[in-house]
C-alpha cells in the first residue's frame, strides 16, 4: 500500500456520520504504524433533500448513493460507507461494493412512548414507517393498523415519535445500536415475525475497482461470513428484479447445527399485505448466489411473479 491519505464520502445524517466515523476510527487504528489518515467528505444526496414523498415515488433507495458514487468516479473520494439496504443491486461501472464488516443486528425494532409491543397497540393505532416491506407485513398481521409514511433521518423520526405524531414507529435495530440509542427500543421484531430488508444490519463499503490501495486498506474490515449472507440476499433481490416499488424481504443465516449449510427466507407481497408469498430454502455456504437466485425463482413461481406484475403495471 503506497497511499497514506484517503477520502471517505458520507451523507451528513447522524447515522451516516456515525457509521463513517466508526470505519475511519477502525482503519486508522489498524494502520496506525503506517501513518494512514482518513478525511471525511460530506455529500448531500437527492434522497436527503426530498423528505415529504415516499421513496418508491421518487426513484427508490438509490437516491441516497448517486451523488456519493459520482464523487468517487470523479476522484474526489476514495470510498464510501453505506447502509447496505440502501444500495441498489446494480452498481455503476468502475465501482464495486465488495467489503462488508461484521453484520450488526438484522432485526426491526418497535418504538413507542405508550405501548411495549405491537400486540399492545389498540385498534387503528398509528404506526410510522417509510418501508413498504414493513407496511405489507404489518398489514397482513394487523389490517386494523393505520400505517403512515415516515421519512427523514433517524433523529428526525425519533423527534416525530416524541411529538406524539405516532403511537409507534418501526426502525432498524442496527442504526439504533450504532448510535447508542438501544434504550429507545421497546420490542425486537424477530425475522420470523417481520422479515428484514435485504442487507439490513450490514454496512457495504464501495470503492473504485481499479484502486488497489483502497482495496488493500478496506480488506482489514471484511467479514467473509457476513459477505456470504449478503451475497445470497442480494442475489435474491436481483432474481426478483430489485426495485423499491414493491415489498421484498430476505434474510440469510448459517445453520447452527449443520456445517456448510446456509439457510434463507424470502418474501414478496403487495403493498397492503393482501397477497404475500414467503418461502424458506437451504443451500451450500459455498454457493450463496445460487441459493438466493433459486429462492427468488421459487417465490416467483409460487405467485410472486403475479404480484410483481400487478404492482409494476399500476
Amino acid at each position: 500500500m503506497h497511499k497514506k491519505h484517503f477520502v471517505l464520502a458520507t451523507r451528513k445524517s447522524m447515522l451516516a456520520m456515525c457509521q463513517s466515523n466508526w470505519v475511519k476510527s477502525c482503519l486508522e487504528q489498524i494502520f496506525a504504524e503506517k501513518g494512514i489518515t482518513i478525511e471525511l467528505l460530506q455529500v448531500v444526496t437527492k434522497g436527503d433533500k426530498i423528505l415529504d414523498v415516499p421513496l418508491a415515488q421518487i426513484g427508490g433507495k438509490g437516491l441516497f448513493v448517486k451523488e456519493i458514487e459520482e464523487a468517487m468516479l470523479e476522484g474526489r473520494a476514495d470510498f464510501a460507507v453505506h447502509s447496505l439496504k440502501d444500495v441498489p443491486t446494480e452498481i455503476p461501472e468502475g465501482l464495486e461494493v465488495t467489503v462488508f464488516p461484521q453484520r450488526e443486528d438484522a432485526r426491526d425494532a418497535f418504538l413507542s412512548h405508550r405501548y411495549n409491543s405491537i400486540s399492545e397497540l389498540p385498534q387503528e393505532a398509528t404506526v410510522g414507517t417509510s418501508s413498504l416491506r414493513r407496511k405489507a407485513q404489518l398489514m397482513a398481521m394487523r389490517p386494523d393498523l393505520r400505517i403512515v409514511n415516515l421519512r427523514g433521518n433517524l433523529d428526525t423520526r425519533l423527534k416525530k415519535l416524541e411529538a406524539g405524531n405516532f403511537d409507534a414507529i418501526i426502525l432498524a435495530a442496527a442504526g439504533l445500536h450504532r448510535l447508542g440509542l438501544k434504550d429507545h427500543i421497546k420490542q425486537y421484531l424477530p425475522p420470523q415475525f417481520l422479515l428484514p430488508a435485504i442487507g439490513q444490519g450490514c454496512l457495504g463499503i464501495e470503492f473504485r475497482s481499479n484502486d488497489s490501495d483502497t482495496r488493500g486498506l478496506l480488506s482489514a474490515l471484511h467479514s467473509p461470513e457476513t459477505a456470504t449472507c449478503v451475497r445470497a440476499e442480494r442475489a435474491f433481490l436481483a432474481a426478483l428484479g430489485g426495485g423499491c416499488q414493491v415489498p421484498i424481504a430476505a434474510h440469510a443465516w448459517f445453520a447452527p447445527d449443520r456445517p456448510n449449510v446456509l439457510l434463507m427466507e424470502g418474501l414478496v407481497a403487495d403493498e397492503r399485505g393482501d397477497r404475500l408469498v414467503r418461502l424458506r430454502l437451504a443451500g451450500s455456504q459455498a454457493q450463496p448466489e445460487e441459493l438466493g437466485s433459486r429462492l427468488g425463482q421459487q417465490i416467483l413461481a409460487a405467485g410472486g411473479q403475479e404480484i410483481l406484475s400487478d404492482v409494476y403495471e399500476k
